[in-house]
């Protein structure tokens, strides 16, 4: 189902990278995401398919992005019977203020969680 990953890692490797690692670590979150939301209708966009948006939409594909995954690990836990922490503004709020770094390990902490 889904890669439960190193969250400290991935950030490394994305820093030493130059961000090369976190074109693959934001497709690996997409596709995870999608994996998990497969029961509902909540499945969007490939990881791929999510990356070419926000590098033709010069980025501003990444909010929704963001809002998005959200709602789709929320929705996720509840149907788990965890307990949902509102996640959408959260990451939103964080890629707009350009930690979108910090979103996506908090994305990647979910996902362990529901893996």
């Amino acid at each position: 189902m889904t890669t439960q990953r190193n969250i400290a890692t991935c950030i490394i490797l994305s820093l030493v990278t130059c961000g090369i690692y976190g074109l693959y670590w934001f497709v690996c979150l997409t596709d995870d995401a999608n994996a998990i939301a497969a029961s509902s209708d909540d499945v969007t966009a490939s990881g791929g398919m999510s990356l070419l948006l926000v590098i033709v939409t010069c980025g501003l594909y990444q909010y929704y992005w963001a809002y998005k995954m959200g709602e789709k690990l929320d929705n996720a836990k509840s149907e788990r019977g965890m307990n949902s922490n509102g996640g959408s503004i959260l990451y939103l709020i964080l890629t707009f203020c350009g930690l979108s770094i910090v979103a996506w390990a908090l994305m990647q902490n979910d996902l362990n969680q529901l893996a």
